[in-house]
């Protein structure tokens, strides 16, 4: 019985689903999303605050400041508020309502860069706006997801060897690329521990991450519009690029099981699925799929049938949604 003292001692390490039925081929999904930050990011934040603390950078008057469209500020609110320091999370109008309610419900402060900027997107605006005022003050400590080692270092230290005990015979992982902290932690683990896994990084289509063409994207989660300084790309043995329209599918497939994810779920299981019909037809390789989150925070965007409707419009007839409205009976 797990008895905790702060909210980043809890992590459910061993949960995995098996995407058989749904798919028709066996891959297993790794759940990241049960802990009190409900994603994969809780991994990361702990990791790099504490080592800010370690070095000295975090006093008494200083405030945390991040860049994120979600789930690393809600990993990083929790822990603000266990360890009590400070919190200024950046992100931009793509962030999800309930997640910008719930950073907010934790204590930290949320502001919204609305600004875009040259490849469509917002990741540029918020980190020239994270630096500006970092220029402003000392007391501003800016962990910098994008380029802080201790966000793969996690991964490393826990979810790379998690998988391995649990899949001694793995094949391939597939692992969804943001800041690529995830993906460089566990990718760096299995290289330098001799293990012969093929190692798939799952991007969005619109994505610059590995030099594709920026594009517009609605989906919050994986693909960014600035390369993150984490890439190291000797570490990948291939990349898949998804488009959005395949993760609203993806993730409708799911949650119609009765599986209930968020979009980079969605985008890491859509990639999976493709990469492994065209490299393994007919076979079946053992393979893991990391979700780095649940989907009860998209519930205003890739679940609600008015955005869909305004952002994925030409593919809703395909959802088989129940309809918008909640009828009110009178009982007699």
């Amino acid at each position: 019985m797990p008895i905790i003292s702060a909210p980043q001692e809890f992590n459910v390490e061993d949960l995995y689903v098996d995407l058989r039925t749904i798919l028709g081929f066996p891959i297993y999904l790794k759940c990241e999303g049960f802990n009190f930050a409900g994603s994969v990011k809780l991994k990361a934040a702990a990791e790099m605050v504490g080592a800010a603390e370690r070095e000295g950078l975090l006093t008494p008057g200083s405030v945390i400041i991040e860049s994120s469209s979600g789930n690393l500020g809600i990993a990083l609110s929790i822990i603000a508020a266990a360890k009590g320091h400070r919190f200024l999370c950046i992100t931009d109008p793509r962030c999800n309502p309930a997640s910008v309610r719930l950073m907010r419900a934790l204590g930290a402060e949320v502001r919204v860069v609305a600004t875009q900027d040259a490849n469509g997107g917002f990741l540029e605006s918020r980190i020239r706006y994270v630096r500006d005022l970092c220029a402003t003050s000392d007391r501003y400590v800016w962990l910098n997801q994008y380029g802080n080692a201790g966000n793969w270092k996690a991964h490393y230290a826990g979810t790379a060897p998690a998988i391995a005990d649990s899949f001694p015979d793995l094949e391939v992982l597939f692992v969804g690329a943001g800041t690529t902290g995830t993906l460089m932690g566990c990718a760096r683990w299995f290289r330098e521990h001799r293990r012969p896994v093929t190692i798939v990084a799952v991007d969005a289509v619109g994505s610059v991450t590995f030099g594709g063409i920026p594009e517009r994207r609605m989906v919050p989660g994986l693909g960014t519009s600035r390369r993150p300084e984490l890439v190291d790309e000797s570490y990948i043995d291939d990349v898949v690029h998804v488009p959005e329209d395949d993760t609203i599918r993806t993730v409708h497939r799911l949650s119609s099981h009765g599986f209930l994810f968020g979009g980079s779920t969605g985008t890491v299981v859509s990639g999976a699925a493709r990469w492994l019909e065209e490299k393994y037809p007919g076979e079946e390789p053992v393979a893991v799929a990391i979700a780095p989150d649940l989907g009860e925070r998209y519930l205003d965007s890739i679940y609600e049938e008015s955005w869909l409707r305004a952002n994925f419009g030409h593919i809703l007839a395909e959802l088989d949604l129940p309809g918008t409205d909640v009828q009110e009976i009178t009982v007699p």
